[in-house]
C-alpha cells in the first residue's frame, strides 16, 4: 500500500488519522511543520499528502505552491478548518487535488484518498479523450463536439471524463459518486442525474442513455 504524508500540527487530528490509514492498509508519516513537509515531500517517497493549512511555521497555501513550482505533482488533499468558497477555490487553483473541511468524517477522507490514488495510477500519458465527434483535452481541460467548443464545470468536465473513459459502458450511480465527488452521497441524492442533464444541455442528449435500474452509458457513436 502507498505511503501517505500527513501535515497536521494538531497532534488528535494527525493521529487519528494516521490511525485510520494504518488500519486501512497505508504507510502513513506525521509532521507538524510545513517547512518539515514540504522536504519530505520533495523526496519523492510518498504517493500523496493530505495538508492542513493552519500550520505554525508557513500557510499551507505557501507549502502547496512551493511543491508545485518545483514540479512536485505528488496528489494533495488539503484538510482544514477554513470551509469559506474563498478557501476552496483558493486551494483548487494552486494546485491542490481535493480540499475538505474539519470536522470530517474519515469515511469520506478515506474515500477521496483511494479516489486519488487511482486516478494517479491511470497511464498519464493521455492528452486527450474523444468518442464520436465528443472530445475532451485532459490538458486544458477543455470540452468539443464536432468544431464546437464547449464550457464545461469542473465536475461536468470530471463526470465527462469518467464517461469517455468507459466509452458503452454503464455506469451506476454509485461508481459516478466515487469517481467523480470522491465519497458518497445520501442514496436520496439526485445529483449524478442532475448533472447527467447538465452534460445532456451542452454535450447533445443522445450521447448519454439512461439504463434503467442501472445508471448511464455513454453511445460511443453518437
Amino acid at each position: 500500500m502507498g505511503q501517505i504524508l500527513i501535515i497536521e500540527d494538531e497532534d488528535r487530528i494527525s493521529s487519528f488519522v494516521a490511525k485510520g490509514l494504518k488500519a486501512a492498509g497505508y504507510v502513513p508519516t506525521v509532521v507538524g511543520t510545513g517547512r518539515e513537509g514540504y522536504h519530505l515531500a520533495m523526496t519523492g517517497d510518498f504517493e500523496l499528502v493530505i495538508l492542513d493549512l493552519g500550520l505554525p511555521d508557513q500557510d499551507g497555501f505557501t507549502v502547496l505552491r512551493r511543491l508545485r513550482d518545483g514540479r512536485n505533482d505528488t496528489p494533495v488533499i488539503i484538510l482544514t478548518a477554513r470551509s469559506s468558497v474563498d478557501d476552496t477555490v483558493a486551494g483548487l487553483e494552486n494546485g491542490a487535488n481535493d480540499y475538505m473541511s474539519k470536522p470530517f468524517r474519515f469515511e469520506e477522507l478515506l474515500a477521496r484518498v483511494r479516489l486519488r490514488l487511482r486516478s494517479e495510477a491511470q497511464p498519464a500519458d493521455l492528452a486527450s479523450l474523444s468518442s464520436g465527434t465528443l472530445s475532451l483535452d485532459l490538458r486544458t481541460r477543455r470540452a468539443s463536439v464536432g468544431d464546437r467548443d464547449v464550457d464545461l464545470s469542473a465536475r461536468e468536465f470530471a463526470l465527462a471524463e469518467a464517461f469517455l473513459r468507459n466509452p458503452g459502458q454503464v455506469l451506476s450511480r454509485e461508481q459516478l459518486l466515487s469517481r467523480v465527488w470522491g465519497y458518497d452521497f445520501d442514496p436520496g441524492s439526485n445529483v449524478v442525474d442532475v448533472y447527467v442533464r447538465y452534460l445532456r444541455n451542452k454535450l447533445g442528449a443522445e450521447k448519454f442513455a439512461t439504463v434503467r435500474g442501472m445508471g448511464y452509458r455513454l453511445v460511443p457513436d453518437a
